[in-house]
């Protein structure tokens, strides 16, 4: 099964999930940061999507044995993209 890291703005928050790689059914919320602070300095919220990469990573690598091969950033699906959850 392949796995991503989906970043996604709901309410006041900017929160972190690790999910499957085709939909956001069972994902899990792996952590949160203030949607305000995320947008406000572009180093705070480029620290918050390295630190929840580093927490996936950990987390494969626990499961797995090994880390992932490589990571791949994309965009969300557009099904994903409709404004805040």
């Amino acid at each position: 099964m392949q796995i991503r890291l989906a970043l996604r703005e709901e309410g006041s928050f900017w929160n972190a999930y690790l999910a499957a790689a085709n939909t956001m059914v069972n994902a899990k919320l792996i952590g949160s940061i203030s949607i305000g602070a995320a947008r406000k300095n572009p180093e705070t919220r480029a620290a918050f999507q390295a630190l929840m990469q580093t927490i996936l990573t950990d987390a494969i690598e626990e499961v797995t044995g090994s880390p992932p091969e490589k990571w791949e950033i994309f965009s969300a699906p557009e099904s994903e993209r409709s404004g805040h959850a």
